[in-house]
Order: C-alpha cells, then structure tokens, then sequence
C-alpha cells in the first residue's frame, strides 16, 4: 500500500477508490434519509435508522471504515493538491491552465475544505450525540419517552434557518466536487471505452440530484416542523 502512495498514479487511484467508496455511503445515506419525508410520520425513517444505529456490522466494523475512508480521503486531496503546486514550474503566464481546464477542476481543493468544514458540523450534530447516548450513556434502545427519538431528533436539528442554510450551501459544494471528481475518479481507474459519455451523464445526475435530495430534504423539514 505505501508502495502505491509513493507514485502520482498510485495516489491517484487510491484517491479514486476512496471516491467510489463514499459516493456509494452517500447513496445509502440519502436512500434513509429521504424515507424522514414519507407521508408515515417518520416511522419507515425511525425503523431504518434503529437498524443502522444499533446493528453490530454497521457500528463496528462499517462505521470505522467509514470513518477511516473520509479521512483518507480528504489527507489524500490535500497532498495531490500540494503535490500539483509544487509540480507547477512553468507559470500560468506561459502555460494559461485556465484554458484547460473547468473551474471546478482548479478548486476542488476549495469545494473539498467546505465539505470537511460540513462534515465537522454533521458530525457535531448528528453523530458526536448518537456515540454519547450508545457508548456514554450505554442507551441503545433509540427511544424517548417510550418513542423512536431519530425523526423528532432530526427535525429539530432542521428548525434553525441558520443551521440549514449552511446545510443548503455545503450541499451546493457538494454538488460542484461531485460534477469533476464523479469522472475524475472513473479516469483514474482507466475507464475510458465507449461508456465514458454514459458515465459522465449518469455522473452529472448523480452530482446534482443527490445534493439537491439533501437540500430538499432539509427545507422539507425545516418548513414542516
């Protein structure tokens, strides 16, 4: 593994499966979330959410790969992005890489510190509370007040017009890292056949649908707590 890391193409790819890894988390994570929006009062969202919440593959063995993936992730852009800068000897007066490139190829960078920043504020949110009610607490039961707490417990974390437009922005973010690194990381693996222009397509939905799920998701709740 650290033989792999020491080549650009190596950082690359890794770069590129701890990609494919979180975008398939982020498709889970949406197709429970967006069940909090069922006409049923939370109780599919409630049901999921005790089931990922207390089953012992997800916390134990899941959820730290996750973690782990996330921060390899993020430790792996910041040191591509170095790696670039200093790789850069011929000045952009010479060689204008504006011309060559999207915009949100040259900020990636950018978009990618806005999610951490988002993450952080997920974290503090949602799951700081979750590991001191489950670890702290040694409260597994998921209930308050003889009822699931997860719908209630999300709807109030939606009620701060401040906490979602921050929310609302992140996932805007999201959505602009998405649209590059979605093809980006698909290159880096070698897929480049004839189904690249399906790829970059189905990429682009999934860039702009799934952040705009969680966007909806957020003013949905927001506005019918």
């Amino acid at each position: 593994m650290s033989g792999l890391l020491k080549s650009s193409i190596g950082r690359k790819f890794a770069m590129a499966l701890s990609a494919f890894f979180l975008m398939f988390f982020l498709l889970q994570h949406f197709a429970i979330n967006i069940t909090s929006i069922f006409p049923d009062n939370g109780a599919t969202f409630n049901k999921l959410s005790h089931f990922m919440g207390t089953n012992g593959l997800v916390q134990y063995v899941m959820q730290p790969i996750l973690i782990f993936g996330v921060v390899f992730h993020f430790v792996m852009g910041f040191i591509l992005e170095m790696k670039n800068n200093s790789a850069r000897k011929v000045s952009y007066a010479k060689n204008n890489g504006a011309a060559n490139s999207t915009w949100m190829s040259r900020n990636m960078i950018y978009s990618g510190a806005a999610i951490l920043a988002f993450i952080v504020l997920h974290f503090i949110d949602f799951w700081f509370p979750e590991i001191n009610t489950k670890f702290i607490q040694g409260d597994w039961s998921g209930l308050h007040d003889g009822e699931f707490r997860y719908f209630h417990e999300l709807q109030h974390k939606f009620v701060s017009p401040l906490r979602v437009g921050a929310y609302v922005i992140a996932f805007v973010f999201l959505a602009l890292h998405l649209l590059h690194g979605f093809s980006s990381a698909f290159q880096s693996v070698g897929a480049n056949n004839k189904y690249t222009r399906g790829l970059k397509t189905f990429g682009k939905i999934y860039a702009i649908g799934i952040p705009a799920g969680f966007i909806i998701i957020a003013l949905f709740h927001h506005f019918n707590h």
